[in-house]
């Protein structure tokens, strides 16, 4: 079993910048990969940014703003936010692929809120 928990979710005023963190634990082998999404109230779960070992992308409405990251030896992901917006408020959740005894295995975070207010 793998767990994910994401911290560094608060308020923050307009313009602000937050980074928010995914680390695992538990039982596996390594991380395959790593996403960011987010759930504004009333609204789908979105995909926000995905990174493997031999790719990273960030979703069109959060190029220059937002910046996956994986660091591999702490199995810890990041997603730095920068120049917030009320818009971006949300709960972020990661979600991570891993090798484990049972196969590849994927799991969720259990979410972290962001506000976005003045």
């Amino acid at each position: 079993q793998v767990q994910l928990v994401e911290t560094g979710g608060g308020l923050v005023q307009p313009g602000g910048s937050l980074r928010l963190s995914c680390a695992a634990s538990g039982s596996f082998f390594n991380q395959n990969s790593l996403a960011w999404y987010r759930q504004a109230p009333g609204k789908q779960r979105e995909l926000v940014a995905h990174l493997t070992r031999v790719t990273k992308n960030v979703a069109d409405s959060f190029k220059g703003r937002f910046t996956i990251s994986l660091n591999y030896t702490k199995n810890t992901g990041y997603l730095q936010m920068n120049n917030l917006e009320p818009e971006d408020t949300a709960v972020y959740f990661c979600n991570a692929e891993f090798n484990t005894n049972r196969g590849r295995q994927n799991y969720w975070g259990q979410g972290t809120q962001v506000t976005v207010s003045s």
